[in-house]
């Protein structure tokens, strides 16, 4: 990306001989930034394609049976269709999503073949990936390195942590709206994979936002691409350091010209625990 405030890709390869270089990398960014890209992850890019194939394959359901798991607002699971409205903005998102944990009602395999058991294992992959980041932010602000993993624990009975497939769904005459408004991610700390092609993400990075929900803030697009992960850092991560790691505003827009075509995407949301209570290094 150009400009004054890129998106570091930071490489994962060799984690366990890198890891002090990485904890630099990945703290420089949080810092600066509050977004950065992994690559050499551990997900192959057939992985990431068979997931968004499944995801294609359930958004195509015909609504009454993806109402079968209806959104439940108590546990935040199940089946959403322009139910999120921003703050930013005052409408509702221009988009349909499934949000999912490990022990959430699923499709059946009459419905979407293999969808459960090809989902917990990217489920599982992402989890990895968070634990190594969240090692390195644990260390980088003074803690254990399991310091935040616990409070992120997939094992535990209170855990809150989501996988959510997103589908924005295409529009004829979107041009310069917003298919979801300006917003920080409430959690710890998000993984997002994108596919080639399907662009509309656009990010404020740096500590360029001052202005309510970043609007009239400059936004950048970051496009998107299919293999990296795109990670923020959430309000919650941004607590628990102080304010050290920055959160930091996004948006999907629709085109400037011409149909928006459909987007899909997959967020995993780190997410604390209910029963743990975390604080900063400086007990702000």
């Amino acid at each position: 990306m150009s400009g004054s405030s890129p998106v570091p890709a930071i490489s994962l390869k060799d984690f366990e001989t890198r890891k002090d270089e990485i904890i630099t990398q990945l703290v420089e960014a949080a810092e600066t930034a509050g977004f950065f890209t992994l690559i050499d992850h551990g997900i192959t890019v057939e992985e990431i394609n068979a997931q968004f194939a499944l995801s294609e394959t359930y958004f195509a359901l015909p609504d009454e049976v993806k109402r079968k798991i209806p959104h439940d607002i108590k546990t935040n699971n199940g089946w959403e269709y322009k139910a999120q409205i921003r703050q930013s903005t005052g409408t509702a998102d221009q988009k349909e999503s499934f949000w999912l944990q490990r022990n959430s009602e699923w499709p059946t395999d009459e419905e979407v073949p293999s969808f459960r058991d090809t989902t917990k294992k990217f489920m599982g992959k992402c989890e990895q990936i968070s634990k190594k980041v969240l090692a390195c932010f644990s260390v980088a602000l003074g803690f254990s390195e399991d310091h935040l993993n616990k409070a992120m624990d997939v094992e535990a009975p209170d855990n809150i942590t989501q996988m959510r497939l997103i589908h924005y769904m295409a529009s004829e005459n979107a041009v310069g709206t917003w298919r979801a408004g300006n917003h920080t991610d409430v959690g710890c700390l998000t993984l997002l994979f994108q596919r080639d092609g399907e662009d509309g993400l656009e990010i404020c990075p740096g500590r360029e936002s001052h202005t309510d929900h970043a609007i009239g803030d400059t936004f950048h697009p970051l496009p998107a691409k299919t293999g990296p992960i795109v990670v923020n850092i959430g309000d919650m991560l941004m607590a628990w350091s102080d304010d050290r790691l920055k959160a930091n505003f996004h948006r999907v827009r629709a085109k400037d010209v011409g149909k928006s075509p459909d987007r899909y995407s997959i967020a995993y949301f780190n997410t604390g625990r209910k029963n743990v209570v975390m604080q900063g290094p400086l007990k702000k």
